[in-house]
């Protein structure tokens, strides 16, 4: 079976880890607040995360234009000078696309997590092309895929790789750690960074079948739990793993109540009861009830925190 270049060995081994999501805070005009997202990846980097992912979901990706998501990608590479792994999030249409990844090459991206493709018709053969597409156009980037879809299996990702060498990992976030098991051990299970794409509260159960990383918004707000949760599931420490995961399961739950509706809205809440950026979201997300931030100050104090 063909093997990762060497060359994208060491951007494939610090996406086993904790690959964090940054959110994009807002100004009372309702614009990117450069400064305080600066602030906001500073402080988890120095925290010790070595991956962050500007533009993801919990980043609010699709309520930003196309110029808002090069800048807050620009922003992120300044703040983490160096000291981390920056990927990428892009998506929407091919040539979009790939003008957002070759814009992250040239600012000094190390990886693009491709989003999985928003559209009605998306056939396997087609999802294999779109990818392929986009990966051959910056071949000196390390290529993350995010599979939401269950009907990807293990042979579109190993033929993806067969065509282009700097696939190198999968954001896996499909709710199915019994599918995700067959889906990696078909594509390859030493091919891939396999990261559980569904944040902590799956973590383990995505670690038992072969993950070595997952990504998080909760990173935002307590990355010493994140951190502590990674390290003692890489260490097999699963007793250890779960006494984190009883730490944070109500803040965690209040994020994917109702379909995750209040995922970014829990988080930025949580930071703004913080001082750390303003709550605003952009629809179609919506601010919180004053009950429910009620809820999120007492899963934050002293669930994730102490005062």
């Amino acid at each position: 079976m063909p093997v990762t270049s060497p060359r994208f060995d060491e951007r494939k081994r610090r996406l086993s880890g904790v690959v964090a999501i940054p959110v994009t805070p807002f100004d009372a005009d309702g614009a990117v607040d450069s400064e305080t997202y600066g602030r906001l990846v500073d402080r988890v980097i120095s925290a010790g995360i070595d991956v962050v992912t500007p533009n993801g979901n919990t980043g609010e990706f699709y309520a930003l234009d196309e110029a808002e998501t090069r800048h807050c990608l620009e922003v992120t590479v300044k703040a983490a000078a160096g000291r981390a792994s920056v990927v990428a999030g892009i998506g929407h249409d091919v040539r979009t696309a790939i003008g957002a990844a070759r814009h992250a090459r040239d600012a000094g991206a190390d990886l693009v997590m491709i989003h999985q493709p928003v559209h009605p018709y998306v056939s396997t053969e087609g999802w294999v092309e779109y990818h392929r597409a986009i990966a051959a156009a910056v071949p000196e980037l390390g290529v993350v895929l995010y599979v939401r879809d269950g009907r990807i299996e293990g042979e579109q990702l190993a033929r993806l790789a067969d065509a282009a060498e700097n696939v190198i990992g999968v954001k896996y976030a499909v709710p199915d750690p019994v599918r995700f098991a067959s889906v990696a051990r078909d594509a390859g299970i030493d091919r891939f960074a396999w990261i559980a794409g569904l944040a902590e509260l799956s973590a383990p159960g995505y670690f038992a079948v072969g993950a070595t990383g997952f990504t998080s918004g909760l990173v935002n707000v307590a990355p010493s739990l994140s951190l502590e949760m990674f390290r003692a599931l890489r260490d097999g420490d699963f007793a250890g793993a779960m006494t984190v995961w009883e730490r944070i399961r109500p803040f965690e739950e209040l994020r994917a109540a109702d379909g995750s509706a209040h995922n970014v809205s829990v988080v930025k809440e949580a930071l703004a009861q913080l001082g750390l950026c303003r709550a605003d979201v952009r629809p179609p997300s919506r601010p919180l009830t004053g009950a429910e931030r009620e809820r999120v100050t007492a899963a934050v104090w002293p669930g994730l925190l102490t005062r």
